[in-house]
Formats: C-alpha cells, sequence, structure tokens
C-alpha cells in the first residue's frame, strides 16, 4: 500500500483572518498558524520569493484537516474561481454538521452564500452546498437518521 491516510486538504484564500473566522464559525478548532519562505517553498510549488502565512484548522475528531493560506510574495492578479458546481476541478469540501440551517445562518454573517437550496434526500439527510473563502463550495449534510 502507498497511501497511509490523507493528510490535509489546502485553500489559498486573500484573507487568512477571515478565512479562520469561517472555518471556527462551522466548527473546526485552530491547529496552528505558520510562515513559509525559502528555497525549499520555491522548489516545492515552483515559485520564486515565496513568502505565505498559513494557518491549519481541524475537524473535533482530529480526522480531517484544512490548510489555509495567503500568499504575501509573489503576488496574483487572477480571482477566485466562482465556477458553477459541475465545473471539473472545483474543489468541494463537505462537512457532518448538527443542523444545516442553523449552521448556513452562523456561516452567513462570514459571507457564506447558498449555491442552490437546502434539499432534503428521502428521510436520509438534509444537504446544501454554500460558497466559502476564496468561492471553494462547501456542503453541509445534516444526517436524519
Amino acid at each position: 500500500m502507498t497511501v497511509h491516510r490523507m493528510d490535509h486538504v489546502g485553500i489559498v484564500v486573500e484573507d487568512l483572518a477571515a478565512a479562520i473566522a469561517f472555518f471556527l464559525e462551522l466548527g473546526l478548532e485552530l491547529e496552528g498558524r505558520t510562515n513559509v519562505e525559502g528555497e525549499w517553498v520555491d522548489q516545492l510549488i515552483g515559485l520564486e520569493d515565496v513568502r505565505a502565512d498559513l494557518a491549519f484548522v481541524r475537524t473535533p475528531d482530529g480526522h480531517g484537516r484544512v490548510e489555509l493560506s495567503t500568499f504575501n510574495s509573489p503576488r496574483t492578479s487572477t480571482p477566485a474561481p466562482r465556477a458553477p458546481v459541475n465545473v471539473p476541478g472545483i474543489p468541494r469540501l463537505t462537512f457532518v454538521v448538527d443542523a444545516v440551517e442553523e449552521t448556513y445562518g452562523r456561516l452567513r454573517t462570514h459571507g457564506a452564500e447558498l449555491v442552490g437550496e437546502i434539499a432534503q434526500y428521502e428521510d436520509i439527510c438534509r444537504y446544501c452546498y454554500l460558497r466559502g473563502p476564496a468561492g471553494v463550495i462547501i456542503g453541509l449534510v445534516e444526517e436524519l437518521r
């Protein structure tokens, strides 16, 4: 076997503090913050003179982590993608929550916007997609059984 586990998902954001606040409101916990720069980072991501601020947030069970990063150098002029859900390559992160409506209500104060509607699949779950930091699509699932 070559894969031991999935370590984390990374998202580049414009406003690191706002992204941290969004994921803390969702219920994740701040694991830590750091800055990275130097030759090893340049080699890793194929850019020059990289300076970035990072934060890691994790799910309460400790099994899922999200890396949030913002680049101080080099800067980009490309905006965050806002493509529809069906476009290949658009990232989606999905979280199981206690109550979809209540969670969405809290996240709206952090800029979350529904992609479609809150839908119910039989008596199994309530589910919605919303736009989170940097346009990333966040799924919220409320298990009904």
